[in-house]
């Protein structure tokens, strides 16, 4: 055991932990059983900045070389995920403090493993200290929120690219369906023809609007403020630091990370984080949609639609052995739900920060990467078991399309509303005869 002292008191801890008291303490104050964990690719990120931030305060002989390249390589056994685990990083990710607990977390683990580094102890802070060395010249409040948007920026692309695949998908659809005429519905009643293609035609056009928002986000969170340390006035930052820093992120990570021209305000507003959530609430709207119609479309198959056919991906009842239903669909479904329901947490989460910080980060930060991680995700398996599988029962929509007296509607052009009204009444008529 080893003792490690904070301004409240000394604890003992583990000696095989990399993590040391304040992790300890965040552990027992915040754990819930089988809660989420600290998103890992944001602990990646955090270590990144702190790897940023070694060599820029090297770089103004602020840190020694010896920490420096102990710091840099703990940063690389983290980010390299050869010690990215719950053992070293377990803090829940629901957590008070504004995410003070991750990075302390994240400070305690690289010196504890820059210490190894340089044939220390662990806890022998006196050589290389999670505050003073690994934490100089930052503050929670700028590393994290802007560890926070490298992580968005990061899974976005990710995201991006499989929206393009679904999008590219929907239009084989369309091509591969565009002869194949149907019946349209309005209000889940009959309406007049329209070709499957159309349909799906349909589907990659709105999938296609939301990979273009999905394009406009990065330019909208890339503004960091990081160098305004703890209210984004810069104290404990030299002016060297905070002109070298930003670049250094940039050069690390190769993303196209920029200073916030206004610190303060990109310290105290996350405003971004709303509007990034409301677009990538509106991509799940449009999926739900899709999922939905498909489900609908493969309905019966002896009393619904049968329009469609879904993959059959699992049986679908305990009780009636040749049911299956369409679970990639309602898992896309589900997936929707979730994305409002953290949307609205963002939103709440967001405005009731106060004055020069938001405390809230810790909860935005879990709910937007989630909800970018279930799209990503839900959308690959969705165009692989759903849209990519589909097949059409060509010959029961065209019996439907030839009993259905509304495609007398499109003769209104020559008969006008009133004719093509009698005719279909008297077609009606008929057919009960």
């Amino acid at each position: 055991m080893r003792v490690e002292k904070d301004s409240i008191g000394a604890r003992d801890i583990d000696d095989e932990k990399y993590y040391g008291i304040h992790t300890l303490r965040a552990l027992e104050n915040f754990d819930i059983k089988n809660t989420k964990r600290v998103n890992s690719e944001l602990i990646k990120s955090i270590t990144l900045v702190k790897g940023a931030a070694a060599i820029t305060n090297n770089k103004i002989k602020k840190l020694s070389d010896e920490k420096k390249n102990a710091i840099l390589d703990a940063v690389e056994k983290i980010t390299n995920e050869l010690y990215l685990n719950k053992v070293l990083f377990p803090l829940p990710a629901i957590q008070g403090g504004a995410g003070t607990s991750t990075n302390m977390n994240v400070n305690e683990v690289i010196a504890n493993l820059g210490l190894e580094y340089m044939g220390k102890n662990k806890g022998e802070y006196e050589f290389l200290d999670p505050i003073e060395d690994v934490n100089l010249s930052q503050s929670t409040n700028d590393v994290y929120p802007t560890a926070v948007k490298i992580t968005v920026i990061r899974l976005l692309k990710e995201l991006v690219e499989e929206v393009k695949n679904l999008q590219e998908e929907l239009q084989k659809k369309e091509d591969e369906f565009a002869t194949i005429k149907k019946i349209g519905r309005t209000q889940l009643q009959d309406a007049v023809k329209i070709t499957l293609g159309q349909e799906f035609g349909a589907y990659g056009e709105v999938i296609s609007r939301d990979r273009w928002r999905l394009y406009k986000i990065e330019e909208r969170i890339r503004m960091v403020n990081i160098g305004g340390t703890a209210i984004g006035t810069g104290i404990a930052s030299s002016i060297e630091y905070r002109a070298q820093i930003t670049s250094e992120i940039q050069r690390i990570t190769g993303l196209g990370i920029a200073r916030a021209e206004n610190l303060i305000d990109n310290t105290q507003n996350l405003d971004v984080f709303v509007e990034v959530s409301g677009l990538l609430k509106t991509l799940a709207v449009s999926l739900n949609k899709i999922a939905n119609d498909l489900r609908w479309m493969s309905s019966g198959p002896y009393g619904g639609l049968n329009e469609i056919n879904l993959k059959k991906l699992q049986m679908g009842s305990t009780i009636m052995p040749e049911k299956v239903n369409p679970v990639g669909a309602e898992h896309m479904r589900q997936i929707y739900y979730r994305v409002v329901a953290n949307d609205l947490t963002i939103t709440q989460a967001s405005t009731d920060g106060e004055f020069e910080l938001n405390s809230n980060l810790p909860i935005i930060a879990e709910s937007i990467l989630e909800t970018i991680e279930l799209l990503r995700d839900g959308i690959s398996l969705f165009r692989k078991n759903v849209i990519c599988e589909i097949t059409v029962n060509k010959e029961h929509i065209e019996k439907i399309l030839n009993s259905v007296p509304t495609r007398l509607s499109e003769e209104i052009g020559q008969y006008g509303y009133n004719k093509v009204a009698e005719m279909i009444r008297k077609e009606k008529e008929k057919k009960i005869e």
